[in-house]
């Protein structure tokens, strides 16, 4: 399997049929002083303005969310990656991801935050012209302006090219006029902009929309009752003739859903990075609650079913930070070859982000789907308690679970992650047949039995590389078996989709701990160490039931016998004490009484 050698050779989805160095992640340990503060800013506005508020936020204290905002912005924090010329801060795609995790412990208002500074204010700093980005960027970089991103349909969600919001210029040439509804519109009732999603006359796709509230010809239901996230304005919204001017018009006509798919990209991500945030906190409260609680005369810190939980909760929470950083650093060297190649900065972070959508959506669904196993994890280590309002893991159990359904849901991810791969391939800008091929030759060559090289962390990147031979032969069979009618297999592909992300998220980890090492020294660095084997102990399980699933779903006879042998092949493990591993894990946690990697 090739290795790459420089960090700009890096191209979305390659780490299936590529090796990384981990000279070419980077790691959260890596970020610089002014990184570090800007996390800490936004640590210290949770602390003092939202935690001892969550009550007034969920019951929706009128104007408090917007003053939260305000006060967001005054410190910065809703204009951190936007250019210094419309009165951000400039910085990169990876301190943009560092606020977002930072904040999204904060419940509620990290969803506000996040929709206003996301999809709310992408969209125009992304494709607006000069003009527009000069006239609404400023204010939503200090949050004069609050924004929301319009579209979703009661018969257009995850189809959201089928939305039925439609847009004719009036007699006078002069203005849009919108018809239409929109649904579950975050910041709904107090935004001053929405990004608005609609069909001109008879066209085929969508077209975007800058949108003023004042603009009038806008009416809204109540605010809607929700499982969780209480305290995030959701509303349905109502366009009523109403008048937009034609310089209004976002980017070129039908070019509304390339705005939106890309725009979800970045949203997908900083939700996985979200979720480390949020996942962060709960581990700490787990950890100090199980320290606190004292049954049959122990604390029940001192209980193996309770480290186990605590370990698995912070390796599971580790592994995904891991990917993510090392995701969007290599989002920001895409945009900087970019850049350096000559494309002009928006249309590049544009490139840049959609270069790497298939990591996008791996993040996003192994994001949610860790946060959720922590709270329900939170939840069971409290108890009783667990299920009290009085506890805070009532309200993170609640609000936790609208992430998966959030950015497009978890199944229509996976079933992108594989799509966009293999369109790829089609394109030739992935060879994914070419590995493929090999590793089904593979299978009729004698197996390699030679020791791995006496290197720390040298057996598990060779299990890596296994696995990485095991997703191919899965799907490199799925493709030449079943041709043009995989696409209708949604079981299969998610099957591939899960191998696919299990093998990101243990590759991202050893590389981050390889490093780690580096930086420091084995002693130093051993928990994270015990947590890359815990988590890639687990990973081989998972990629072999995902694989046998897949194969006997397409496969029989003796060319299946063959592939299920290969299968095993690739998946094998030594035997490791993983036991001990998470005991060893848990006393790190525990003693420091908090989440402490």
């Amino acid at each position: 399997m090739e290795t790459v050698d420089k960090k700009r050779a890096i191209k979305g989805g390659e780490f299936v049929i590529k090796e990384t160095r981990y000279e070419d992640v980077f790691i959260p340990e890596e970020f610089d002083e002014e990184q570090l503060m800007i996390k800490k800013t936004c640590q210290d506005f949770l602390q003092t303005e939202v935690t001892p508020n969550l009550e007034r936020i969920d019951n929706q204290e009128e104007g408090l969310m917007q003053t939260l905002l305000d006060k967001a912005g005054e410190l910065g924090l809703l204009g951190v990656s936007i250019p210094e010329e419309y009165g951000g801060f400039g910085k990169n795609f990876n301190t943009s991801m560092l606020v977002t995790d930072a904040v999204g412990a904060g419940h509620s208002f990290a969803v506000a935050l996040s929709a206003h500074t996301g999809i709310g204010t992408l969209p125009i700093l992304y494709y607006g012209n000069t003009e527009q980005k000069q006239k609404y960027i400023p204010k939503l970089a200090t949050g004069a302006y609050k924004a929301a991103y319009c579209l979703t349909e009661p018969n257009a969600g995850s189809d959201a090219n089928s939305g039925r919001t439609t847009a004719k210029l009036n007699d006078e040439g002069t203005h849009y006029l919108i018809n239409g509804q929109k649904m579950w519109i975050t910041n709904g009732g107090f935004a001053d902009i929405f990004i608005v999603f609609a069909k001109i006359d008879d066209d085929k796709n969508l077209s975007a929309f800058i949108v003023e509230r004042a603009f009038g010809g806008i009416t809204m239901n109540p605010e809607e009752h929700k499982l969780g996230i209480k305290g995030s304005s959701t509303r349905q919204v109502f366009f009523n003739d109403c008048p937009v001017p034609k310089e209004n018009l976002l980017s070129e006509r039908e070019n509304g859903f390339k705005i939106a798919v890309n725009i979800l990209n970045i949203g997908r991500i900083k939700l996985g990075a979200a979720a480390i945030g949020s996942s962060r906190k709960v581990i700490s409260q787990a950890i100090n609650y199980a320290n606190e609680r004292v049954q049959f005369k122990l604390p029940i810190a001192k209980f193996g079913a309770i480290r186990y939980k605590l370990a698995e909760m912070a390796i599971r929470n580790f592994a995904v930070e891991s990917a993510a950083y090392r995701a969007g650093q290599n989002i920001d060297d895409a945009y900087e070859a970019l850049v350096s190649d000559g494309m002009e900065p928006a249309k590049a972070k544009l490139k840049s982000t959609e270069q790497f959508a298939i990591e996008c959506a791996i993040l996003k669904v192994c994001g949610s789907e860790m946060l959720d196993y922590i709270v329900d994890e939170g939840v069971q280590i409290y108890g009783g308690m667990g299920y009290s309002a009085d506890a805070p893991m009532e309200r993170s159990y609640r609000d936790s679970r609208i992430n998966r359904i959030f950015e497009g849901t978890n199944e229509v991810n996976r079933l992108l992650i594989v799509d966009m791969l293999l369109k790829r391939a089609l394109k030739g800008e992935l060879d994914l047949m070419g590995p493929a091929q090999e590793v089904a030759g593979e299978l009729m060559a004698i197996p390699d039995f030679s020791e791995p090289e006496d290197v720390l962390l040298a057996y598990e990147k060779r299990v890596i590389v296994n696995l990485k031979k095991a997703g191919l032969l899965v799907a490199g069979a799925a493709v030449q078996k079943l041709m043009m009618t995989l696409q209708k297999e949604q079981e299969i592909l998610m099957n591939i989709a899960d191998i696919i992300g299990t093998v990101y998220l243990a590759e991202s980890t050893l590389l981050r701990v390889e490093k780690l090492v580096h930086f420091k020294n084995e002693q130093e660095v051993a928990g994270q160490i015990d947590m890359a084997r815990i988590f890639l102990y687990n990973a081989v399980d998972k990629v072999y039931l995902a694989g046998k699933e897949a194969l006997n779903s397409f496969a029989e006879g003796d060319e299946l016998k063959m592939m299920l042998a290969g299968l095993r092949r690739f998946t094998k493990l030594e035997p490791f004490n993983v036991k001990e591993a998470r005991q060893r894990v848990a006393k790190l946690l525990i003693d420091a009484n908090g989440y402490c990697f």
